[in-house]
């Protein structure tokens, strides 16, 4: 979005976000990664096997990591649900710009002091 000067204009930005904000799915926070393991193959000990992908989902609860397995199916889902999470990201931080700049506008605010160094050029 572009820097609107009028409060109208950041009003309506911050309408939009909102709109945008209600029509996101559902969420999730975290990270999906698949993993596969490589083991001795039972029927030739000098070939390697390879077992997977194995589906898992890890996010911090309570300052821990947590770590979920999941299926194949479940992965795809909960990878749309953590870019729906990043989205809502996104959408927060630009709904704090434009709040800080209605708030800036919406009243007349404190006078500023002038700087040391322009009073003591005026002597």
């Amino acid at each position: 979005m572009s820097k609107p000067q009028l409060l109208s204009d950041l009003e309506k930005d911050y309408e939009e976000l909102k709109r945008q904000i209600s029509r996101l799915g559902v969420m999730a926070q975290g990270t999906i990664i698949s993993r596969s393991i490589l083991r001795p193959d039972p029927e030739d000990r000098r070939k390697k096997k390879s077992y997977g992908p194995y589906y898992q989902w890890t996010w911090k609860k309570l300052g821990r990591t947590v770590t979920v397995n999941l299926t194949a199916s479940q992965a795809k889902e909960f990878r749309k649900a953590i870019a729906t999470h990043r989205i809502l990201e996104r959408l927060l931080k630009e709904m704090r710009r434009v709040s800080l700049q209605i708030l800036e506008r919406s009243g007349p605010g404190v006078a500023k002091r002038t700087k040391r160094s322009a009073i003591h050029t005026l002597k």
